[in-house]
């Protein structure tokens, strides 16, 4: 059975980054995404929180016994509840450093899982994405071939987070008949970063384009070895986090509304006893909780080691238009307001928009 109520060690978790988001992300967030910057040392204290660390065992240089999708879920959502582009950043490493953990060889495990736990935050990132509109995790047209003992890796890669940095990628290419991922070092021949994106949500997290013309790596490159790595596992860790920060994302819209109508007077009285005001209200925090226990069961599943896709696939799914409905309707009880740069629902509502695309750009 899923237990709803947190072990202390996840309380405690939920309590220091909800501290954090509150008091660190939540009063930068504007200038942020006004400036598309992230302050060096807001990133500096998100790392000191330890939780990529905590979910690397002992003997990879990490902290923890296990990692759990399901506390990567919950700490998921505090940051995203304080700004969706700065969670987005500081979770960028996971994306490198869970499908090491769990397909990776154990050389791969070795090599790369104590470089990016020791000292501080290192930009490691993945290209899932391309730039299509049909972009398919299972039919890409990057593509990699094997010549002997090296592959040689072709195509176009679309909002990879912290590109311009990152010191390794784990590109996702079409290797025969499925897609694998392969780990693709900083400065390889033919291995470009284009110039960064522009979007109208996430505007802090600095995201580009990649560009591979006939990248040379080993085979010893290919995540997993011969052996591979399974594509529909990595998916589901990635569909948990953006559940986790859509529900994030939703609970600060809905929160800062919810305040706002209980304050806001017309007619002589607070415009949260407006019954459309109620109801929109009430429909949003059904909204959220909904999500939220979804998200719960695919974390679960996947903690269990059980098939989680199906799972996983509904949270998301139903996640990315939660997201969407709350924090277009934040936007409405604000009226005048909701439209005002200076208010953060309309961040939010442009930020929450963002959701159906955002696979491969999070993990927990």
């Amino acid at each position: 059975m899923i237990s709803f109520a947190p072990s202390e060690e996840q309380q405690l978790i939920i309590d220091t980054v909800r501290r954090y988001a509150t008091d660190r992300l939540r009063p930068a967030a504007y200038d942020a995404d006004e400036t598309r910057t992230i302050p060096p040392d807001i990133v500096a204290r998100g790392w000191d929180l330890g939780l990529l660390p905590s979910a690397i065992p002992e003997q990879y240089g990490g902290f923890g016994e296990s990692h759990q999708a399901l506390t990567g879920a919950l700490a998921a959502e505090e940051l995203a509840y304080g700004d969706l582009a700065m969670a987005l950043h500081l979770m960028t490493p996971n994306l490198f450093a869970i499908p090491v953990l769990h397909c990776g060889t154990e050389e791969q495990k070795a090599k790369w899982l104590p470089r990016m736990v020791e000292g501080g935050f290192a930009p490691y990132t993945a290209a899932l994405i391309e730039p299509r509109w049909s972009s398919d995790p299972h039919t890409m047209h990057t593509v990699a071939e094997r010549e002997g003992n090296m592959y040689e890796i072709s195509g176009h890669k679309a909002l990879v987070p912290l590109a311009a940095d990152a010191q390794a990628f784990l590109v996702y290419a079409r290797d025969g008949d499925s897609t694998q991922a392969f780990i693709i070092e900083r400065g390889t021949e033919g291995l470009a970063v284009l110039e960064r994106e522009s979007y109208m949500g996430i505007r802090a997290l600095p995201t580009y384009e990649l560009r591979l013309d006939d990248v040379r790596v080993p085979v010893s490159c290919r995540l997993g070895g011969e052996q591979g790595s399974d594509l529909e596992l990595l998916l589901n860790y990635s569909r948990v986090a953006l559940a986790a920060l859509a529900v994030g994302v939703a609970r600060g819209a809905f929160e800062y509304a919810r305040d706002y109508a209980k304050q806001r007077e017309a007619f002589g009285k607070p415009i949260a006893q407006n019954q459309a005001i109620a109801f929109m209200l009430a429909e949003m925090a059904i909204e959220i909780d909904a999500a939220r226990l979804m998200m719960y069961e695919a974390a679960w599943h996947l903690d269990k080691g059980h098939n989680a896709t199906q799972t996983a696939v509904l949270a998301k799914a139903y996640a990315d238009e939660m997201a969407l409905v709350v924090t277009d309707r934040a936007v409405q009880i604000l009226g005048g307001h909701g439209y005002i740069r200076e208010h953060p629902v309309e961040r939010w509502l442009r930020n929450g928009r963002g959701f159906h695309t955002f696979l491969g750009l999070a993990m927990v």
